[in-house]
């Protein structure tokens, strides 16, 4: 077993480079420009994959090797997603414009479909088990149940909270308009951020810090990676906001041993989200 020290250690690691990876080359917001963004990913990559092999002859590091390999399948998912331009293709192809509630949800749906398929594919590619990145039943009636009472409670205080957020001129009719967006929209956002902030890194770090340090650990990168979102007026109040929810979705991954209650939950807190968006259109 760790000491305290060792494991606040591996924490600032785990953040360190968890925030190096999420932030600083988010697919989202980038921090550094063009060319120096696109070495800068090379370099981190090839860092992450040469740490990786050098740690993984030594027995009592091979878990680590593991760590490693896992942050470079997220940065490289990431990276494809931000260089990889398939949505635009799509939406010039069939005439829709990204600035539509159909547009925006095509193009989460584009962004979900190469996170999710990058993930899958290096993690076999790594002979690790789907399993291992909760991609499995685990406990299914008690994942379905508390994501289904999440979803319908969440769901009920969305129109509250998108108004909170900055959401303008809300009516029921736009709504029911965009609901077949919505539905594209939260799902597939909430899967590939559940398999990529937590899904891939909870059982992965577990083993050495436990469940709950494990959980937290996970928490800031999420959070920080949503610095400078534009789709709510108080961004201080959202980012608060994202740490409790953060540690509750890895919660209910390790408690029901899978996916499905985190996406779900996740999912219902993106309501209040999308239509902001829609709503400032």
């Amino acid at each position: 077993m760790k000491n305290i020290h060792e494991k606040i250690i591996l924490m600032l690691v785990i953040n360190l480079v968890g925030f190096t990876v999420f932030v600083v080359f988010s697919h989202m917001r980038p921090l550094l420009d063009d060319a120096f963004d696109l070495w800068g990913r090379i370099i981190l990559f090839l860092l992450l994959i040469t740490t990786s092999f050098l740690l993984k002859p030594k027995t009592q590091y091979q878990a680590y090797s593991s760590l490693f390999i896992t942050y470079a399948i997220a940065l490289c998912a990431i990276s494809i997603d931000l260089y990889l331009p398939t949505s635009r293709w799509f939406l010039e192809l069939i005439n829709i414009s990204l600035d539509t509630p159909l547009g925006i949800a095509l193009d989460k749906l584009d962004s979900t479909l190469i996170i999710v398929l990058t993930i899958i594919l290096f993690t076999r590619i790594n002979q690790d088990r789907l399993e291992s990145i909760y991609l499995k039943k685990g406990k299914l009636k008690q994942g379905i149940l508390i994501g289904l009472i999440t979803f319908f409670f969440v769901s009920i205080g969305s129109y509250f909270m998108a108004q909170l957020f900055g959401a303008s001129q809300l009516s029921i009719d736009r709504i029911i308009v965009w609901i077949p967006w919505i539905l594209i929209f939260i799902l597939g956002n909430a899967f590939n951020e559940e398999l990529l902030f937590r899904g891939l890194f909870l059982g992965k770090i577990k083993p050495f810090l436990g469940s709950t340090l494990t959980n937290l650990s996970l928490v800031l990168p999420f959070v920080f990676h949503h610095v400078g979102v534009s789709y709510t007026n108080d961004a201080l109040m959202f980012l608060m906001y994202l740490i409790p929810l953060a540690f509750l979705w890895g919660y209910l991954i390790l408690k029901t041993d899978s996916l499905i209650a985190s996406v779900l939950f996740h999912a219902a807190t993106d309501i209040s989200v999308i239509l902001v968006i829609f709503s400032n259109l």
